[in-house]
């Protein structure tokens, strides 16, 4: 198993009910492929940078997460067919 950093970026219109069933949705995705989610961080609405999809705000989620190597690819695919996420990313975390 690897960690893995998992930054989000959902729509800053959906209710809150749905960004609770976008944050399980992940998780589950997660513990399907045999990982485990570590953390949830919750980082708030924020100013994007730019637009995206008309979108001036988006809310962050941070996801630390122990994964197979193989995971990040379906995780990734799943997280690009997503309606209501703008932007995602997965990182290996470095070894010390």
């Amino acid at each position: 198993m690897r960690e893995y950093e998992i930054m989000v970026i959902v729509r800053a219109d959906l209710q809150e009910d749905d960004l609770a069933s976008h944050v399980e949705t992940i998780r589950g995705w997660v513990t399907a492929r045999e990982g485990t989610v570590t953390e949830v961080n919750h980082w708030g609405r924020r100013r994007l940078a730019y637009p995206i999809a008309k979108q001036q705000d988006g809310y962050y989620i941070l996801f630390k997460a122990n994964l197979p190597a193989s995971a990040p690819i379906e995780l990734e695919r799943n997280l690009r067919i997503t309606e209501g996420v703008l932007r995602y990313l997965v990182v290996r975390c470095d070894e010390e």
